[in-house]
């Protein structure tokens, strides 16, 4: 099973499960566990071949390639072990489409889902990386690809803390770890225009950073077409919006979550 953590602040609490991307760990979300735990159960996770479950051994699992399937039937296991019936979800980056994968497949296990820096749809730019990086991934040291993926995608001096966090934390990966996750990106295209053109009907919240020019303006074409979801832009802000601007995430983030529940109340009250 993945390390996880749990804060546990009662039973009659709701859950909020912590995604984070390719490359991190949960300790990306710091700045998230001070202003959270005083409202909710708070459930952080390390993916596979991350932060501290790396030291996990996933025989049977690694045989094959990596799936967003098997990743969310990951997270779902250890939701499981805790006996969580059902949560919030945060994802960022990468994480999004994980928690994405669990509202399509999974959404009786979804009470609503925020996804910071979230990754729609791949535009001309993202697209001719993903193709380079998939025909070099094998000839340079992943540190190479993945420090220039970071500095693409978090390109100002702004964005120096959440950038240099990502790379430190990507350092702990192997070389076949990181390909293994890198390998995802081959059928991301296509699992992303599903995603775009489906509309999830859950509670969903998108926060964005003004500045995350490689996924922005997807973003805000996705929202229009999904009857859920919500979209709040940060200024002066990019990719990684939970570490540069923790305050006005967490503030948009809490507001969400309590005005969901005070409307899933609602709706129980009146049914």
């Amino acid at each position: 099973m993945l390390y996880n953590k749990p804060y546990f602040l009662g039973e009659d609490k709701e859950w909020l499960v912590f995604v984070h991307g390719a490359g991190g760990s949960s300790n990306l979300f710091f700045k998230q566990i001070r202003a959270f735990q005083e409202h909710f159960n708070l459930l952080l996770i390390d993916l596979r071949g991350h932060g501290k479950s790396r030291e996990v051994t996933f025989t049977d699992i690694l045989k094959g390639e990596y799936t967003f399937e098997k990743v969310s039937q990951d997270i779902l296991e250890v939701l499981d072990h805790h006996k969580i019936r059902k949560a919030h979800f945060m994802g960022i980056s990468l994480g999004t489409i994980i928690v994405r994968t669990i509202g399509e497949l999974w959404p009786e296990r979804v009470e609503s889902l925020i996804m910071g820096g979230a990754i729609a749809r791949l535009n001309i730019r993202s697209k001719f990386l993903v193709t380079i990086g998939n025909a070099i991934k094998r000839f340079v040291p992943y540190m190479w690809l993945y420090k220039l993926i970071a500095w693409i995608i978090m390109p100002k001096k702004r964005h120096s803390l959440s950038r240099n966090l990502f790379i430190r934390e990507a350092k702990k990966l192997c070389q076949k770890e990181f390909l293994r996750w890198f390998n995802l990106t081959k059928d991301l295209n296509k699992l992303l225009k599903y995603f775009y053109e489906k509309d999830l009907r859950l509670p969903s919240l998108y926060i964005m950073g003004e500045d995350d020019y490689m996924f922005l303006p997807q973003v805000k074409q996705l929202v229009k077409g999904q009857s859920g979801a919500l979209l709040n832009v940060i200024d002066k802000c990019g990719h990684v919006c939970n570490i540069e601007a923790p305050e006005a995430f967490n503030h948009l983030s809490l507001k969400f979550l309590l005005e969901s529940r005070h409307s899933l109340r609602l709706q129980i009250k009146n049914s």
